[in-house]
């Protein structure tokens, strides 16, 4: 399982607040199903941060692409694989 840094950058903050709840659905069920190692937003509004676990950066991108936030144009995505070390 590879891990991937998805950077969701604040695009429409109305979208953001109206699509709030949807998104947090979609992610406890991410969560649920084993592929959010961690997520949560910046403190200073620019978005939010979520760490997909997945086999390749198409399956990571495919979860990317089917949050309501990035379905309703509330943000965009940058997407990284990241390497965790200790």
């Amino acid at each position: 399982m590879k891990y991937f840094a998805v950077f969701l950058p604040m695009k429409d903050e109305e979208k953001s607040k109206q699509f709030r709840a949807e998104h947090l659905t979609y992610l406890q069920e991410k969560v649920e199903a084993g592929n959010v190692f961690a997520k949560g937003r910046f403190v200073d509004g620019a978005g939010g941060l979520v760490i997909y676990m997945a086999e390749s950066l198409e399956a990571a991108e495919e979860m990317v692409k089917k949050d309501p936030y990035v379905v309703t144009g509330a943000r965009t995505y940058e997407i990284h694989e990241w390497e965790m070390t200790q």
